[in-house]
């Protein structure tokens, strides 16, 4: 029986390999294709540079542990696994989708086992760490400050919103980037001639067209790179054709998913592309813009609330118009919903885009509220009180109140603002559009105030711009 165990564990680990080698030869050609030591690793930023820190944490064996930030494909979790490799850690790899507290107890207590019994080292990989809320990220603390395991965490959000302070301390940012055209073609091209991983062709003599397709539907992304790449060999050699037409690269590629999460980075970075646009008048950007955020399937009315608080923020009184333009396109999506209120966006985001700009307003709503935190709940001026009573009345509340509309001109000099904020000029307009003219409006009314409150007589009944 001894015999038979031994003969039948021989054939469980001759199974085992010939199942490792038939997974391997119809693993995807992303997975095939990923760098085997830290020298095949592409690396544009420097990050593995001699001398970098993480290099010399590599070269020492000695890891501290990282918060891995970038977009999908960038090569992540490639880099946790030759981390691991080159500094001889175990590696063991979480994803923070299918993981709860328990089971992240479970493999930090069985690395301190390890450990504990003289194995090596664990470098602990959770990808999509954003994920975990903070109980589970809590969990982490501890193991990372002490070192005891190295932790690896892998995001595409912004780590600064998204990982809880106290473990964000605890780790080092590294931010990779998306992969480069130059290295996105390198990488296909080794993927092409490769005849052990890769697709085994002789030649990488495309034509541009070819090139310049597969480049635009890989977007920055290494694996999508590899996929569309592998499926469309396939549609070529299906074809009879030995090089692929940017015909079967569109059709390996499938329809295209914009990388877009609702309450992400990816949907801020849009928001604040298409408000930035506008805000420089540049109106084809901001028809891009809103093209790309309805594109993603995001709620049209997120699109028309940016437009509204732009046109407050940016455009204001030097187009007192823009506002209403931007609140006539939330109710025309409201009302016609997509795709034909689509258009009411553009056309809104384009008059905005060419409106003359000022902040003026947003501007005076700063210096008011700094001027209230500054000098705190100042008493109303008594003449300005509310006198519904006469016991208010008494106590000199409305005294000295002057109906504007009973005085020449309708400018009082009545000063409105606290006695310690007397004189204070909040609104500055700029001399942009509409708002040239309510400058000068505005500075007629200021110097027959201070005649008056001089007493000296009102040269000019009517402020400019009055309608006669």
């Amino acid at each position: 029986m001894g015999t038979m165990g031994k003969n039948d564990q021989s054939g469980d680990g001759l199974f085992a390999a010939a199942g490792r080698q038939q997974a391997a030869r119809w693993a995807p050609l992303a997975e095939r294709m990923r760098p085997r030591t830290l020298e095949d690793f592409a690396d544009p930023s420097g990050l593995l540079a001699p001398g970098s820190p993480l290099r010399h944490e590599v070269d020492q064996g000695r890891l501290s542990s990282l918060l891995l930030w970038g977009p999908p494909g960038c090569g992540k979790t490639t880099l946790a696994r030759l981390l691991a490799t080159a500094t001889d850690h175990e590696l063991v790899s979480l994803s923070a989708v299918s993981t709860g507290v328990a089971a992240l107890r479970d493999a930090l207590a069985e690395a301190q086992f390890r450990l504990g019994a003289g194995g090596r080292p664990t470098l602990l990989f959770v990808d999509e760490i954003h994920r975990f809320h903070k109980g589970q990220q809590d969990a982490l603390l501890h193991e990372a400050e002490d070192g005891r395991v190295v932790l690896v965490g892998a995001t595409t959000e912004n780590p600064s919103f998204h990982v809880n302070a106290a473990l964000l301390s605890r780790c080092r940012l590294v931010r990779l980037p998306g992969l480069t055209d130059a290295a996105a073609r390198q990488l296909a091209q080794r993927a092409l001639t490769d005849t052990e991983h890769g697709l085994g062709k002789a030649s990488v003599d495309w034509p541009d067209e070819s090139w310049n397709s597969l480049l635009s539907l890989a977007a920055e992304d290494g694996r999508r790179l590899l996929n569309v790449l592998e499926r469309a060999v396939g549609l070529a050699s299906d074809g009879g054709r030995d090089i692929p037409t940017p015909e079967d690269l569109a059709r390996a590629a499938g329809e295209r998913s914009l990388a877009h999460d609702r309450s992400g980075d990816a949907h801020f970075d849009l928001l604040s592309a298409l408000h930035k646009s506008l805000r420089g008048s540049d109106p084809d950007a901001a028809v891009y813009y809103v093209e790309r955020i309805l594109v993603a399937g995001d709620d049209p009315r997120v699109i028309a609330r940016r437009l509204v608080r732009m046109a407050s923020e940016d455009v204001g009184l030097a187009d007192p118009r823009a506002l209403s333009c931007a609140l006539d396109a939330l109710r025309a999506v409201e009302f016609l919903g997509l795709p034909e209120g689509a258009g009411a966006l553009s056309q809104a985001a384009i008059y905005l885009a060419l409106a003359p700009k000022s902040d003026a307003v947003t501007q005076a709503c700063k210096a008011a509220r700094q001027a209230i935190e500054r000098r705190g709940a100042l008493p109303v001026p008594d003449a300005l009180r509310n006198a519904p009573t006469a016991l208010a009345r008494s106590l000199g509340h409305g005294e000295g109140y002057v109906n504007p509309h009973g005085i020449e001109g309708s400018v009082s000099s009545l000063e409105h603002l606290p006695e310690a904020l007397a004189g204070a000029m909040f609104y500055r307009p700029s001399p942009r559009g509409v708002e040239l003219e309510l400058g000068r409006r505005l500075a007629e009314f200021r110097r027959r105030r201070r005649a008056q409150a001089a007493g000296e007589p009102d040269a000019e009944a009517d402020p400019p711009g009055t309608p006669g």
